[in-house]
């Protein structure tokens, strides 16, 4: 049981120093640990998920070359998510905490570049590699997160744009730079940046005072989370979800898969998870077909053996694809992802609840 030692010392507390007439802002201070457990949370999610695909696309490619065991033993290697970070101030530790507790990351496989590379003896400890190199951070890693300030951010670029490889891909936190301005400072297309809005009304339910990976654990919080949840006051962007599919087809593109594999690979990988109604009726259960991604004009000049075209993700999240229509058309694809993102968690909703998130979606 976890204690506060502050809870009967007023005028050792933060709220004590400001005026009253000014206390009223003191709800930034929850949006702002809000808006950090979401963010973790859903890079948690994100990690998890590119782990399953990188091994369901090796599967694949283990049962085309059966005999080729050298491949395959080669491939394991090349095939674990190897993550940077760049930053590691409030929210980068806390990130780390959570690809390491979590998802988890191997140690080994978690590369981190901060000014202050000293600091962090505990990661270090557990065998992270810690260091002040953006541009050697940039050049190992399948998934980079960006969690500097956006002051610094220009420099940073200018470092790793000409290491990063084409399929590595940024996760960016720093949400003063849009995207068109993070891919012109990158000169890259493989760019993914979730994007919070806030309500009026904020509820202040993010476990004060806890690590985030304690409260990642904690159920009610874990449903305020949820892609469609508005509950506390931070509702996620589904351009992101969106992003996060055609981020997997680029991943399966660079691997030259097959598009018919490609749809077996996204059926696999975000449709598991089914719900109740699936068994009694399943037409209603959702499968992907290549019209859910591609316009029709381009599926009548693709042959069958080619895998998808490379998408531009920062194009994904500032426009309308076929994704888009087809994600926010259907209701029960949208209860199956719920469904996956509380299943990667240890949570399975009821059906209610997951009509309840749906309807209350604010895309």
């Amino acid at each position: 049981m976890e204690i506060d030692i502050l809870d009967d010392l007023e005028s050792l507390k933060f709220e004590y120093g400001i005026p009253e007439d000014e206390r009223y802002w003191l709800y930034l201070q929850g949006r702002y640990r809000g808006l950090m457990i979401k963010g973790c949370a859903h890079a948690l999610f994100f990690c998890k998920l590119f782990c399953t695909l990188r091994e369901l696309i090796r599967q694949g490619r283990r049962k085309l070359h059966p005999r080729s065991v050298s491949f395959d033993a080669a491939s394991v290697e090349d095939d674990s998510l190897k993550v940077g970070v760049i930053g590691c101030g409030h929210l980068g530790k806390q990130l780390v905490n959570v690809l390491l507790r979590l998802v988890p990351i191997p140690a080994e496989n978690l590369h981190i570049s901060t000014r202050r590379p000293e600091s962090l003896v505990e990661f270090q400890k557990l065998g992270v590699r810690c260091l002040y190199d953006n541009a050697s951070v940039a050049s190992v890693a399948k998934v980079l997160f960006l969690c500097c300030l956006p002051s610094q951010l220009p420099n940073i670029c200018l470092k790793i744009q000409n290491k990063l490889e084409k399929t590595c891909i940024v996760y960016s936190f720093v949400s003063a730079i849009p995207l068109p301005r993070l891919k012109l400072l990158l000169n890259h297309t493989n760019i993914l940046r979730p994007q919070y809005h806030f309500t009026e009304e904020f509820d202040n339910d993010w476990g004060d005072a806890k690590e985030i990976t304690a409260v990642l654990q904690d159920l009610e919080v874990i449903r305020g989370t949820y892609p469609y949840s508005n509950v506390g006051g931070v509702i996620l962007s589904i351009k992101w979800l969106e992003g996060v599919f055609y981020a997997a087809i680029n991943a399966c593109t660079a691997k030259n898969v097959y598009h018919s594999q490609v749809l077996q690979i996204l059926n696999k990988l975000f449709l598991s998870a089914h719900l109740e109604s699936c068994e009694t009726d399943k037409v209603s259960c959702p499968k992907f077909q290549l019209t859910d991604f591609l316009n029709k004009n381009y599926i009548n000049s693709l042959f069958h053996r080619r895998p998808f075209p490379w998408f531009d993700l920062t194009t994904v999240q500032l426009k309308e694809t076929p994704f888009s229509q087809h994600l926010s058309a259907t209701p029960a694809l949208q209860n199956h992802l719920t469904l996956l993102y509380a299943q990667s968690f240890g949570i399975t909703p009821s059906k209610e609840e997951l009509s309840e998130v749906s309807a209350g979606s604010p895309q």
